[in-house]
């Protein structure tokens, strides 16, 4: 995330961990009124401000949203999904879906360029998907993107067939996304595993090319001056009409709002939620907002860890937690209370989720004894068998933590502590948190997904999406009816038989109590009153392709 806005994981994560076709609504464009009066301006400098550096610029290896976020400039897809999520040529100018959903068949423009000077072509498309499902890769979310990949085949130079082991319903959205993007295979072959590294190792098509990066600061990219294939719903054709973009990394809130609004940086992304209002009333700024699309932040038990392998135990923390005053005291009302793992912007979110499970301190108590934790030790911790109801959620490093995450971390703590579970909260070293969400030794674990499809609730919770095998179902649970439910949905493009299997499994979810849906996220850009033409897509990621500075 995909890490969040985790994979916040690294997940934003690398935080949201894990940090989508739906309803989002795509984000008004800075400077509307005026760009539809005005000349755009080609040339000049635009500075964005994130409040998270990629831990890697691999898209194919890399599950950040942060990631996909840059690299969206660098790299194109085969199709463009819009905000409603119809799906647009891109770097394809047509294709075919066999009857089973098992075959999709590109016909490709035979005017693109890699930054390079390589033509892209069928080869480059095999090239790319191969090395995406390839072990050496190791890559944490474009394979789950994947799925059941069989190959690649290349019937001539620009018609190309993918053929996956069984249906795939959500491909042609997972190819619109930047993990599944395509770098030149000469680049491929040159610098193979330092494709994380960034600069002259990312070479894709792009109306960008990614010139710089300096750890802890800066990215750079410069305009490809021969771009000509942005897809049919951009603005305009051509290069972009930024020269330079450079997107500097400021974690913390006040620094990067504080450079919005002095005219250090002309956009800044996210905006925290206290300043939502103070920006909204500068006139010399805008903000742009998007309804997030996929899974809301949520804490993620892990069931193969005690206590959480029993359910009374998930139940008790699901009905221990105020969330409703908790989000509405950290996000000051612009996040609203999740019910379900999706948001409702996304296509198939399940309404009926909402107000059917929430605070209830009586009843988590009730689920505490039921489990057994019925003795209380000194400092009025639940106790079973003279150990304490103890469980670990690690804290990522400062840099990671987005959207004041830990700050609601304390509350949760706090509320949990009155029905006396206690939680831990251990600062760990990226490396380790890694390694210990991923590979299921740690408690609970906490992200969220950007993705314009609900078949994000496959790769969250379908038991063959095991973080261990690369996936992101870090709840490690099997459920039958999950699996069946979230497989069927991926058979068939009806919409009233995936709405059905989709609600389903949004219910199962809550039933089962293995996430916790915390909030949704509504994403704000804010931005110079000087920009035009700014735009988010629905992954509410910056769109800088149509952008320009007025002089």
């Amino acid at each position: 995330m995909p890490f969040d806005r985790s994979r916040a994981l690294v997940l934003t994560a690398v935080g949201s961990l894990f940090l989508a076709a739906c309803s989002s609504s795509a984000g008004t464009g800075a400077g509307q009124n005026a760009a539809a009066t005005a000349k755009p301006v080609s040339g000049g400098s635009l500075t964005y401000a994130v409040d998270t550096e990629p831990v890697s610029f691999d898209i194919h290896a890399s599950p950040q949203d942060i990631t996909g976020n840059i690299q969206r400039n660098v790299f194109d897809s085969l199709v463009y999904q819009d905000a409603k999520g119809t799906f647009h040529p891109w770097l394809a100018k047509k294709w075919t879906v066999s009857d089973d959903l098992k075959t999709f068949t590109f016909h490709l423009r035979d005017d693109v360029t890699f930054h390079d000077g390589t033509p892209f072509n069928a080869e480059a498309v095999k090239a790319n998907f191969d090395r995406i499902v390839a072990p050496a890769t190791k890559s944490q979310y474009a394979a789950s993107l994947l799925g059941p990949y069989k190959g690649t085949t290349v019937v001539d130079d620009h018609t190309v067939k993918v053929t996956f082991s069984s249906p795939v319903a959500s491909f042609l959205q997972a190819a619109s996304t930047p993990y599944l993007g395509f770098y030149s295979p000469a680049a491929i072959k040159k610098y193979g595993g330092k494709l994380s590294a960034g600069g002259a190792a990312d070479v894709g098509t792009g109306p960008f090319k990614f010139t710089s990066y300096t750890k802890g600061q800066s990215v750079t990219l410069t305009r490809n001056p021969d771009y000509k294939w942005a897809p049919d719903t951009a603005a305009h054709q051509g290069a972009a009409y930024l020269q330079t973009l450079t997107i500097r990394f400021l974690s913390q809130d006040a620094t990067r709002v504080g450079a919005l609004t002095s005219g250090q940086v002309q956009a800044a992304d996210p905006i925290p939620p206290a300043d939502v209002k103070t920006l909204k009333a500068n006139q010399s700024l805008q903000a742009i907002t998007t309804d997030a699309p996929g899974a809301n932040y949520a804490l993620v038990l892990n069931t193969t860890q005690k206590p959480l392998d029993d359910i009374n135990v998930r139940r008790a923390i699901q009905s221990g937690i105020d969330i409703d005053t908790a989000v509405k005291s950290v996000y000051f009302g612009v996040y609203k209370r999740a019910w379900s793992p999706i948001s409702p912007s996304t296509q198939f979110y399940d309404k009926s989720t909402e107000n059917s499970w929430g605070y209830d301190p009586d009843k988590a108590n009730a689920y505490l004894d039921k489990a057994g934790w019925t003795g209380r030790d000194s400092e009025g911790y639940r106790t079973k068998d003279g150990k304490r109801l103890s469980i670990e959620w690690p804290l990522m490093p400062q840099e990671y933590i987005r959207e004041q995450r830990d700050t609601l971390g304390q509350a949760i703590q706090a509320d949990l502590k009155k029905i006396g579970v206690e939680i831990k909260r251990p600062r760990l070293d990226i490396g380790t948190y890694i390694q210990k969400v991923y590979g299921g030794k740690e408690g609970i674990a906490d992200y969220s997904w950007a993705r314009n499809d609900a078949d994000v609730l496959r790769l969250y919770f379908n038991s063959a999406s095991s973080p261990l095998k690369g996936g992101q179902n870090a709840t490690f649970h099997k459920d039958a009816d999950i699996d069946k439910w979230t497989e069927q949905a991926q058979a068939t493009l009806d919409a009233t038989t995936r709405a059905k299997l989709y609600a389903e499994t949004q219910k199962k979810v809550i039933d089962l109590a293995t996430e916790i849906p915390l909030y949704v996220r509504t994403a704000t850009l804010g931005v110079s009153a000087k920009v035009h033409g700014l735009k988010t897509d629905p992954n509410t990621w910056a769109n800088f392709y149509d952008a320009w500075i007025a002089k």
